[in-house]
């Protein structure tokens, strides 16, 4: 097997503007949806458990949680053909048919039951349903690392709907490195960035382990 996956702790717009045009296949990226600010100022319809939640996350001083501007979106749609963004309806975008929503498969109304991602896709739109152990949106094998942490599963699903064999994939903020370890079972290339020094070494040392296991590729 003969695949490359590269996490590297580096601000993703720095290295895009190094990035020729269409460098990438795909891009799948994650990034942060602007939301805590409305959280932490008691606005919209949150939960005291969704508020908790992100003051615990905020008092290490990390800002994770800053959406990214029009600038971001311009140089991922100039480095890859295709694209795959998780919270769509946070950002501007262009109208899509290829929506993917991921229904947790959960009644509690504490957190949201489903998200929503904006493809440049020409397909029927996806849903993807998956609930982790006893109701959690990750099974026991995912190892929570991040606050914002997607399953292996849901990327496996991504590439497998959306990604040829020999596609070279983008993740911009890789966070807990789910992608990665999605890329490395499949035999997908990936490149992914992170700022935040803590995750890119927790995401490492969980792909590390994670190759352990293998890839259905070998």
């Amino acid at each position: 097997m003969n695949m490359s996956i590269e996490l590297l702790n580096i601000d993703c717009m720095k290295a895009m503007e190094e990035m020729p045009d269409k460098a990438f296949d795909l891009a799948i990226v994650d990034p942060p949806y602007g939301i805590e600010k409305e959280i932490s100022t008691g606005g919209g319809s949150h939960t005291k458990s969704a508020v908790k939640f992100h003051q615990l996350y905020s008092e290490s001083g990390k800002k994770w949680d800053k959406a990214p501007g029009p600038e971001y979106f311009k140089e991922l749609f100039r480095v890859s053909k295709n694209q795959i963004i998780w919270g769509g309806n946070y950002f501007e975008l262009p109208p899509c048919r290829c929506f993917v929503v991921w229904d947790k498969v959960r009644v509690v109304n504490n957190f949201s039951q489903a998200e929503y991602a904006w493809t440049s896709f020409d397909r029927p739109a996806k849903v993807f349903r998956f609930c982790g152990n006893a109701g959690f949106i990750l099974s026991p094998e995912d190892e929570k690392i991040h606050p914002t942490q997607k399953p292996v599963s849901l990327y496996r699903y991504l590439l497998d709907e959306f990604a040829g064999l020999s596609d070279k994939i983008l993740d911009t903020h890789f966070g807990s490195g789910s992608s990665a370890l999605a890329c490395w079972e499949m035999g997908r290339d990936l490149v992914g960035f992170d700022t935040d020094e803590e995750y890119t070494r927790k995401a490492l040392a969980r792909l590390e382990q994670h190759k352990t296991q293998g890839s259905i590729f070998v």
